[in-house]
């Protein structure tokens, strides 16, 4: 059990590695760099701590429950997917209701300029596409599998 919760630990831990260096490459600022810089050490430690246990007690190891680990982080890994491009939505909607970001044409319709979606947001929106897909799978198929046969 403290096995897997380290492991738990540690992939959140990364997760939010990741986060703070894209942060820092896109946005240059102290703080992702803090963050990011934490989070490193952060995932030294949980690392180094898995291993010392696990020299220590080998059969700690053996009481990992490995498909309920990975049920749980392609669940995580949906989670952060959804809350990203419900992020990239709400931003690109507050864009389009700005009358800045739209002129009135000759037939009367609202026509929006192409700054209302960055190519950063495009790229965010497809590139989480492939592991929204393949965690949203693998967790919704491991929880039927659970609802119908109380098996992962």
């Amino acid at each position: 059990m403290i096995i897997s919760g380290l492991l738990l630990a540690f992939f959140v831990s990364f997760l939010v590695h990741i986060f703070a260096l894209a942060a820092y490459v896109t946005k240059k600022s102290n703080r992702s760099l803090k963050t990011y810089i934490t989070t490193t050490f952060t995932n030294i430690a949980l690392a180094g701590a898995c291993i010392v246990l696990i020299f220590l007690k080998p059969e700690m190891a053996k009481e990992v429950d490995i498909r309920f680990l990975v049920w749980l982080m392609s669940g995580i890994i949906l989670v952060i997917t959804i809350i990203i491009k419900i992020g990239v939505f709400k931003r690109i909607y507050r864009r389009m209701k700005d009358p800045s970001n739209y002129h009135v044409n000759f037939f009367g319709k609202k026509v929006l300029h192409a700054s209302v979606v960055s190519r950063l947001e495009i790229a965010v929106f497809f590139g989480t596409v492939p592991f929204f897909l393949m965690a949203g799978a693998y967790f919704v198929a491991r929880g039927v599998n659970f609802f119908l046969y109380k098996h992962l």
